[in-house]
């Protein structure tokens, strides 16, 4: 993978098992959006533009600098995701499963917008919580301007903690704004110390955050996949449900039962394998 600087961003050459289309796609991340030919999304400060060309990925607004201290880490892009899907591939509803999905990237996003997407996230649509998230980074965040567009950042977890809740519902949150604004000040606080918790083995993990108000065991394995590099993490949302119980787990299996059935078939690599089952799900709509 050879990486070259043109005048407005990178080209990672010939780069494997990454397409944006399935990365930004498949449920986990709520900040990117389809423009044009590509992706543009907002990572912390930054700005940036994801398009596949061929073989090659172009990164608009990244620098050299950018791609060592930032997106190299972001995109997971040191792991070889061709030899989990081999390993993966072993069982074959997941060789077809990857066939969707082959290009699924895990990406390593901040731990605190996770936290606060992830408690947007319970019983709502991906539409509907991006617009959300979207509403309460233009009250709270910062502006960030590129190409003649505004754009902003995630607020800090201080500013959540000081913010209205009549405030925070006019961003179209509901219920949830107790939650946000609970959860916002137990990190600011100090009562919830994320870094410590990315350190912490996986149970112990899940087992910290689900004392975040508005965090239930769901939400808890997708903050630790999407940002705290839990790969044995298994989400069990609906279309995860309806696909666990489709080709592994008679009707009725609780998501209690598929985690054990999932940690014991897929070990290590079952947040990987939870990927790729739900973005083939939801694709097949299957059990639907």
């Amino acid at each position: 993978m050879k990486i070259i600087a043109i005048g407005d961003g990178l080209i990672i050459k010939s780069i494997k098992d990454f397409d944006p289309v399935h990365t930004f796609e498949c449920g986990q991340c709520f900040r990117w959006n389809r423009e044009g030919e590509g992706y543009v999304g907002i990572v912390g400060n930054k700005v940036i533009k994801v398009v596949a060309e061929d073989e090659d990925i172009l990164l608009y607004n990244a620098t050299m600098e950018d791609y060592n201290i930032l997106w190299k880490k972001y995109f997971d892009l040191d792991r070889d995701y061709g030899d989990i899907k081999r390993v993966l591939s072993n069982d074959p509803i997941l060789a077809k499963a990857i066939t969707y999905g082959w290009g699924i990237r895990i990406l390593n996003q901040d731990p605190w917008e996770t936290l606060i997407s992830f408690i947007i996230s319970a019983n709502n649509g991906i539409s509907r919580i991006k617009g959300i998230i979207e509403n309460i980074c233009k009250l709270y965040g910062d502006r960030i301007e590129w190409k003649g567009r505004t754009y902003y950042t995630f607020p800090k977890p201080d500013t959540l903690a000081n913010a209205k809740i009549e405030d925070l519902r006019g961003c179209s949150c509901g219920y949830r704004a107790e939650y946000i604004k609970a959860t916002s000040q137990m990190v600011a606080d100090g009562t919830i110390d994320l870094h410590g918790i990315s350190n912490m083995p996986y149970e112990r993990a899940h087992k910290e955050l689900l004392r975040c108000i508005g965090v239930g065991p769901k939400v808890a394995d997708c903050i630790l996949l999407f940002s705290m590099e839990k790969g044995e993490a298994f989400p069990v949302d609906v279309w995860v449900r309806r696909v666990m119980e489709y080709f592994y787990l008679k009707d009725g299996a609780t998501p209690k039962k598929i985690k054990a059935f999932s940690a014991e078939k897929f070990g290590e690599l079952a947040g990987y394998a939870q990927q790729y089952l739900f973005y083939y799900a939801r694709e097949k709509k299957i059990g639907v």
